[in-house]
C-alpha cells in the first residue's frame, strides 16, 4: 500500500474516487473522529454509525475543502455535524430539561484537574444525551449559545439552562464517584 507523504496529494487522490487513498485517510484520522462521535453517542455503536456518517460526508465534500484551516480541524467540523444530525433525529423528551438539580457548591475548584481524560469522558457518559450535546459543543468545540442553539433547533436561552445543569449534574458525579472511591 502506497504511503502518501503529501496531504494535498491524498486529498487530490481521495477526490478522484482512488479506495487507497480513501482507505489511508480514513484510518489516518479515525481514531480521533471516534473519540468525537463518543463524546456525542449515547454508546458505541451510534458513535460507529454517526462516524461513517460523517466520512460519507467527508468523501463527499472534500472537494469543498479550501486547505484555509488543517484538514483535520475541517473533517471535525463534518464529523461533528454528521453527529448533530444523529442527535436532532433524537428528541430531548427524555432529558432532564426544566429540572432543577439540588445546588451543590464546589469547594474543589480543580477537581477536574486530577482526572484522566479517560476518567473526565466516562463521566460525560453519564449526562443526559441533551446536557452532554451543549457541553462537548460548547466546552469541547468552542461554539458559542447562538451557533449551538441553531445547530441544536433550541434557544438560546436553553444552551446556556443545558450547559448549568450539565455543570453541576458533572460536578455532583465526579464528587459521588470520587466519595465511592475513598
Amino acid at each position: 500500500m502506497s504511503n502518501y507523504l503529501d496531504e494535498k496529494q491524498l486529498i487530490a487522490e481521495c477526490i478522484s474516487g482512488k479506495r487507497r487513498a480513501q482507505q489511508q485517510l480514513f484510518q489516518r484520522y479515525a481514531g480521533k473522529m471516534m473519540g468525537v462521535c463518543m463524546r456525542y453517542a449515547r454508546h458505541r455503536q451510534e458513535a460507529e454509525d454517526m462516524m461513517q456518517d460523517g466520512f460519507i460526508r467527508v468523501f463527499k465534500y472534500l472537494d469543498t475543502f479550501k486547505h484555509d484551516s488543517s484538514l483535520e480541524s475541517w473533517m471535525r467540523r463534518v464529523i461533528v455535524n454528521a453527529s448533530l444530525r444523529t442527535v436532532n433525529k433524537k428528541s430531548f423528551s427524555h432529558e432532564l430539561i426544566g429540572r432543577d438539580l439540588p445546588d451543590q457548591r464546589m469547594d474543589q475548584a480543580d477537581i477536574v484537574s486530577d482526572l484522566s481524560a479517560q476518567e473526565i469522558l466516562s463521566y460525560l457518559v453519564l449526562l443526559p444525551h441533551g446536557y452532554r450535546t451543549v457541553f462537548n459543543l460548547f466546552v469541547v468545540e468552542g461554539y458559542n449559545h447562538r451557533e449551538i442553539g441553531k445547530q441544536l433547533n433550541i434557544g438560546e436561552s436553553t444552551s446556556r439552562s443545558q450547559l448549568a445543569k450539565a455543570r453541576k449534574m458533572l460536578q455532583k458525579i465526579i464528587l459521588e464517584k470520587q466519595k465511592i472511591a475513598v
